[in-house]
C-alpha cells in the first residue's frame, strides 16, 4: 500500500512542478491561483512521502518519488508546455522509468 502512496505523491509532485509551470506563463490573479495550486499540491506530496517512509526506507522511498515527479514533469513540458522532444529525452527518461522499477524489485 505505502507503494501506492508513494507514487500519487510523486504524481502530486507533478502537479506542483506544472503549477509552477503555469505561474510562469501568467501574471495577476491567475498567477496567484497557480500558486495556490502549488502550495496545495506541495502539501499533499510531502505528507504522502512522509507517510510511504514510515514503512519504506527513507533513500528508495526519496529516489522514487523524484523519479516519479521527473518523469512525469518531463511529459508535461512535452505534451502541455510543448517543449522538445529529441531521442536524447526519450532515451533518458526511459532508463528512468527502468531504474525506478528496479528499486521496487530490490526494495522490501
Amino acid at each position: 500500500m505505502n507503494w501506492i502512496i508513494l507514487i500519487i505523491a510523486g504524481l502530486f509532485e507533478v502537479g506542483f512542478a506544472s503549477c509552477l509551470g503555469k505561474m510562469k506563463e501568467t501574471g495577476g490573479t491567475t498567477a496567484v491561483l497557480w500558486g495556490a495550486g502549488f502550495l496545495v499540491c506541495l502539501t499533499i506530496s510531502m505528507v504522502l512521502l512522509i507517510k510511504a517512509t514510515q514503512t519504506l526506507p527513507i533513500g528508495t522511498a526519496y529516489a522514487v518519488w523524484t523519479g516519479v515527479g521527473a518523469v512525469g514533469t518531463v511529459l508535461v513540458g512535452i505534451l502541455v508546455f510543448k517543449e522538445p522532444v529529441t531521442f536524447a529525452r526519450i532515451f533518458f527518461l526511459t532508463t528512468l522509468i527502468g531504474s525506478i522499477a528496479g528499486l521496487k524489485f530490490v526494495s522490501s
